[in-house]
């Protein structure tokens, strides 16, 4: 077996090429057995001939006054008839990138082991043998080809807006993730970004003008003030879709409204008080824009609520937008009329003034110390989750945004919301209440700069928790109708 390999593959190797024959008496000390055998002689003298008379000349290397041997080629062979196979070419691929007296040394690499690797995964004598594809030889199928791969990682992406500099990046990672509730909030902001408050002040005021923040305020749990919160989906049909829209939006409950390329292709966010009943409330409005079908889909399970969109420029903090993995119950908090009257003053877009706190306090005739103290106690409850600006993620090319929704054995469901909720293309993952006409019972939004983008992600996502065989349903947003903050009547 090993004076087979020997013959077989050493020799035509250290022939192929006019840099190995220097390696030629390394190689012949290998196997002084196989070399003393009338065979290996013969062999020798056929493929010197055979080889080296197809081999590019180098003369640096040859010896003056020997004639080139001139043999007829041997067309049978193949693999090794020129200079360089299809197996070993010069530029050598990635089963060949160390030298070659490494790759074919005497204890043989993983490259050509005796169990072969995925490189020569085909038996040894198919890829080096004398047999040429004309003797009808077939290739064994190789079961390591025929597996199909888990899809590759998605590129992250690389925001380029041309109006932003690095201080606006830094701005927008760290006010999205936090704004300080101090007296002095610009002033804090100045100092962590090397800036003057009015600096910080004008910049806002700029990006806001831009459309790329929203507005900056709170975000409440809903549940802790006495709500309950839904997602519907309705069948609209497409000529009264514009009407539809424009009545969902403008139900002051309402936060988000979105138009998606589905039969389901109108979504929106629902927020009622925990004694209304949410199901009638919902098909009140599809009754109301004459929907199709309508579906009630709330949340049974949270596990990542939040979008922080990462500019890339500084290593930000980000929020603490993966929830507890908890079932969701109607919990409301106990609010002091103090409480009442902060947090209904805070539900507006801040005052882009020095001290903004000191104005808000003034209005409910409270020292400014113990307003701020009262918004921290509201964090440390968990009734505000935090307080941030809201950013429009599509002017920062983030335009691609897709809801993926997959059918999950219940018995995977808190697994795979665990391990959605850790890919930060993911802003919010749920599990949410299924129908006869919707069985899909986790939810997650992606977002990136295009639909290839998110469904590669999403084919990441499936094959990383195991879900290849159930591939998600993926409902791209076409319109944003509606997109805001809910003031809460507490």
């Amino acid at each position: 077996m090993k004076a087979r390999f020997f013959n077989n593959f050493f020799l035509p190797l250290q022939l192929s090429h006019p840099l190995l024959r220097p390696f030629y008496p390394v190689i012949a000390s290998l196997s002084p057995l196989v070399i003393a055998s009338e065979a290996w002689q013969s062999h020798l003298s056929h493929h010197r001939d055979c080889h080296v008379a197809n081999a590019p000349r180098n003369d640096a290397r040859e010896k003056p006054g020997l004639p080139r041997p001139s043999m007829p080629r041997n067309d049978k062979q193949e693999c090794h008839s020129k200079p360089f196979s299809s197996c070993h070419s010069e530029p050598f691929s990635p089963c060949h990138s160390e030298p070659f007296s490494l790759c074919h040394s005497e204890s043989f690499s993983p490259c050509h082991s005796e169990s072969f690797s995925p490189c020569h995964s085909e038996p040894f004598s198919l890829c080096h043998s004398e047999r040429s594809e004309e003797s009808g030889a077939k290739r064994p199928k190789n079961p390591l080809q025929d597996k199909p791969r888990a899809p590759l990682p998605p590129p992250r992406l690389t925001i380029k807006h041309p109006k932003l500099d690095n201080t606006d990046k830094n701005l927008l990672n760290v006010i999205q993730a936090e704004f300080p509730l101090s007296r002095e909030p610009f002033a804090a902001l100045g100092e962590r970004l090397s800036i003057s408050s009015d600096e910080v002040i004008h910049r806002i005021e700029r990006l806001k003008e831009e459309g790329i923040i929203r507005l900056i305020g709170p975000v409440f749990n809903p549940r802790r003030l006495g709500y309950q919160t839904t997602l519907a989906a309705m069948k609209v049909a497409t000529e009264q879709l514009g009407e539809a829209g424009k009545i969902i939006s403008a139900h002051p409950l309402v936060s988000h409204c979105y138009e998606r390329d589905h039969d389901f292709n109108l979504w929106f966010t629902l927020a009622v008080p925990s004694t209304d009943d949410i199901e009638n409330k919902v098909h009140e409005l599809g009754n109301k824009i004459k929907a199709e079908t309508t579906l009630n889909l709330p949340a049974v399970r949270t596990f990542k609520i939040g979008a922080y969109f990462n500019l890339g420029e500084r290593n930000a903090s980000m929020p603490a937008t993966v929830a507890p993995h908890n079932r969701l119950s109607n919990t409301n908090s106990e609010l002091s009329p103090t409480d009442r009257a902060v947090i209904t003053e805070l539900q507006q877009d801040l005052p882009l003034i020095e001290k903004p706190f000191d104005l808000m306090a003034s209005k409910l005739s409270l020292d400014v110390d113990k307003f701020l103290s009262r918004c921290h106690a509201l964090l440390q409850r968990g009734i505000m989750r935090r307080f941030s600006a809201a950013i429009n993620h599509n002017k920062l090319g983030f335009t691609a945004n897709a809801m993926a929704c997959w059918k999950t054995p219940p018995g995977m469901v808190e697994a795979a919301g665990r391990k959605i909720a850790a890919f930060p293309e993911i802003s919010h993952c749920y599990e949410r209440q299924t129908s006869s006409l919707w069985p899909y019972n986790l939810f997650a939004m992606i977002h990136a700069n295009t639909r290839e983008t998110c469904k590669a992600i999403a084919a990441n996502i499936s094959s990383e928790i195991g879900l290849n065989e159930n591939e998600p349903v993926l409902l791209f947003s076409t319109k944003e109708i509606k997109k805001s903050r809910v003031r809460y009547t507490v």
